[in-house]
């Protein structure tokens, strides 16, 4: 057996965990059951009968045993570990998570797959999941984000569409170039994503050699009730590695899970993926007079004029004990912060607030944040919050269910109260489209000058004309002219690309 990796191993390794004598079967309700692969019948050729509650209980347990999978991020992986400060960042925030260096602070991770299902192989071209839960001593903050620095569109009215135009099509159940890139070159601000998409991090290796991104800017408050503008990024402590297409096409027939195995195992082994945090810092004044909206889900933030601070490392060191329990159940929300961190007016930060939290009541019900991996362990929670479906705390017992009241229910927190701050706004309320009237063109080419070298450029054209060439005509016809906004160099090779794919299958 010491040829068959860990993931391989996993049941012998649990017969050799457990003991050789095996322990008794039983129903859900504790009952020891003597016959396991025997229905009851009259007779031995018979038909069944309805007092079999033992048949019954496991035969409704199974049909019922899937919950609704996520729409987007559907197939994922993930592991435990700690987050350990390692630079005094107290000046930005007042969180207590960075109250001191060396301070850890326990977390949970989820990596995953934007679009496909969760059969789908991990080694399709798509944007990860980067998803973070740290159980700090004020409570869960989540930080739900992606291995690209920004996402597609700016407006959460836009984000259905987005999805949906990335997976199957309502009549034919099938992947549509035509509904993808419809959709993408009506919306010129997808491009920065989408030259991400298909450039080499649309295919990582695995989840441990890519880097992870927060994506959105958030508010930090300092001890002081001094307020900045930060963005989150984590950047691999094992290097870049990303896969070419035959390597993809091999992993998707021979290992469609490879993403998976390839964490499991390196965890299993020893070989602890981690991940350096830093943040980047935009001062109040900066936010405004920047030349771009810093609050724009399309944009990254220079990082010559907003350079990277360290902050500390995150490190997996745990598998889940069991995938159902402690990853399929593992839910995520923007909206849960703790004193110290606040959202910014991001329009898509401020879409997934509410989205996220209301799909996961959808997925596991309203007590989802009960469920031990989502529960904030390391805080008792005392709030006015009573019943509802699985609710499987002590309920709070018999303290008060309403606010104010005289009979010692739950105050509120003074320090909770001091890191709260006032955001003065004005403004006409009015649905603002914003889809030409930012700049969707001037980072892109950017990327497409600077940041991609010659190589990278060939790469990102071949897998794009590869994508491009099964849309229509007139489709491909829309993306070269918004491609040659970017850089008409980009423009032309593209053309060129086409026409060749083109001939190829004449």
């Amino acid at each position: 057996m010491c040829s068959r990796d860990p993931a391989s191993n996993q049941l012998i390794d649990y017969k050799t965990n457990e003991s050789e004598v095996q322990k008794e079967c039983t129903t859900a309700s504790g009952s020891p059951i003597g016959v396991q692969d025997a229905i009851q019948t009259v007779g031995p050729r018979g038909p069944a009968l309805i007092q079999d509650m033992q048949y019954i209980n496991e035969v409704m347990h199974f049909d019922s045993e899937r919950i609704p999978e996520r729409v987007a991020y559907a197939k994922g992986a993930g592991g435990f570990g700690y987050f350990e400060c390692t630079h005094d960042i107290s000046k930005f925030c007042a969180a207590s998570i960075f109250d001191k260096v060396k301070k850890r602070t326990a977390i949970a991770m989820r990596f995953s797959v934007a679009c496909g299902e969760n059969g789908s192989p991990d080694s399709v071209r798509e944007q990860r999941g980067f998803a973070l839960k740290f159980y700090t001593d004020d409570g869960i903050w989540d930080i739900v984000g992606c291995n690209m620095p920004v996402y597609y569109v700016r407006d959460p009215s836009l984000f259905p569409s987005l999805i949906h135009a990335q997976k199957r099509n309502p009549q034919t159940h099938l992947r549509d170039p035509d509904m993808f890139w419809d959709f993408m070159t009506l919306r010129p601000e997808t491009l920065h994503a989408l030259l991400m998409y298909f450039s080499d991090r649309g295919t990582p290796d695995g989840y441990r050699h890519m880097h992870g991104y927060g994506v959105h800017a958030y508010r930090m408050v300092n001890p002081s009730g001094d307020t900045q503008y930060v963005k989150f990024h984590f950047k691999t402590d094992q290097g870049i590695k990303n896969l070419d297409t035959r390597r993809c096409d091999e992993l998707k027939s021979h290992d469609p899970d490879y993403a998976i195995r390839d964490l499991y195992n390196s965890i299993k082994k020893g070989n602890y993926p981690s991940w350096s945090m830093y943040i980047q810092v935009m001062l109040n004044e900066e936010a405004k007079k920047c030349r771009f909206n810093p609050f724009d889900a399309t944009k990254v933030w220079p990082q010559k004029e907003f350079p990277l601070i360290p902050v500390g490392k995150i490190i997996l060191d745990r598998n889940p004990t069991n995938y159902f329990t402690e990853i399929e159940q593992l839910a995520f929300s923007p909206a849960h912060m703790v004193p110290g961190i606040e959202p910014t007016p991001d329009k898509m930060l401020q879409g997934r607030l509410f989205a996220y939290a209301d799909s996961q009541r959808h997925r596991m019900g309203l007590n989802y944040m009960q469920i031990p991996v989502n529960c904030p362990y390391r805080v008792n929670v005392r709030n006015f919050q009573r019943d509802g479906p699985m609710t499987v705390t002590d309920n709070q017992n018999g303290a008060p269910n309403y606010f104010p009241n005289s009979f010692c229910g739950p105050k509120e927190s003074s320090r909770a109260l001091a890191l709260q701050t006032c955001c003065p706004l004005s403004g006409d309320v009015y649905r603002y489209m914003s889809g030409d009237t930012e700049d969707n063109f001037s980072q892109v080419t950017d990327f497409w000058t600077y940041t991609l070298d010659n190589c990278g450029r060939k790469r990102l054209v071949r897998n794009l004309s590869d994508h491009l060439t099964d849309a229509s005509q007139f489709l491909q016809e829309r993306a070269v002219k918004l491609f040659s906004m970017v850089h008409s160099d980009f423009g032309r090779l593209m053309t060129e690309a086409l026409n060749t794919a083109r001939l190829s299958k004449i």
